[in-house]
């Protein structure tokens, strides 16, 4: 992974309390407002799939950018993923396990999340995700909410930082956002917007109070 270069981290809390508490906080999804996938759940789809674990690991990450970006369907994609031609009840089920494997809410951050007063989402997500993500209840009052499968673009290109920020109608020092991947962190930087690399959910409460 790159350095961390300039990005602001959560050791910096008199610089992050002002920034958070004025303009927009836009969070990542997975592994910040989410959980990891759990094991167990990685292994349920690796067993629809008829896969073993390292194997379908590989397939499913290989080509999971051009998924998020929207250039391959569920059914292109789990074809690809699974090295053989998918059939459509089978991918309608690799889909939902993929859905229920990244909804496990990351509690600490959720909360922290409902005590800003300006949030917004920006997820690397395909489509059938995001429609995934928008029904979990706890999802409720981040908006508004841009998924790359909609928006055909992904982190970290500029472009979808830059359109994210027409969105919000803002400029991009009103931006901080949160990411666990530094590649994303830096990319947002580049762009004007600050950058905080998240790492743990107990480090942003106190910045809060």
């Amino acid at each position: 992974m790159p350095p961390e270069s300039e990005a602001t981290t959560l050791d910096d809390p008199a610089r992050l309390v002002g920034l958070i508490l004025m303009n927009w906080v836009l969070f990542d999804y997975g592994n910040v407002l989410s959980l990891p996938q759990p094991h167990s759940d990685v292994e349920a789809m690796a067993q629809a799939a008829g896969l073993d674990l390292p194997a379908f690991r590989q397939g499913y990450w290989k080509h999971r950018l051009e998924f998020d970006r929207g250039t391959l369907s569920p059914q292109e994609y789990w074809s690809l993923a699974l090295g053989r031609q998918a059939g459509e009840q089978e991918v309608d089920g690799l889909v939902e396990l993929d859905v229920a494997s990244w909804s496990h809410a990351n509690e600490g951050t959720v909360a922290v999340m409902r005590r800003l007063p300006r949030v917004a989402l920006l997820s690397n997500a395909p489509v059938c995700i995001a429609d995934g993500i928008d029904r979990l209840p706890w999802m409720a009052g981040i908006e508004p909410r841009f998924y790359s499968g909609r928006m055909g673009m992904v982190k970290p290109d500029r472009e979808i930082y830059l359109a994210v920020l027409e969105g919000l109608g803002a400029e991009p020092g009103e931006v901080t956002f949160v990411d666990d991947r530094l590649e994303n962190i830096e990319a947002a930087e580049h762009a004007g917007l600050v950058g905080v690399h998240f790492r743990e959910p107990s480090d942003l409460e106190p910045l809060l109070r």
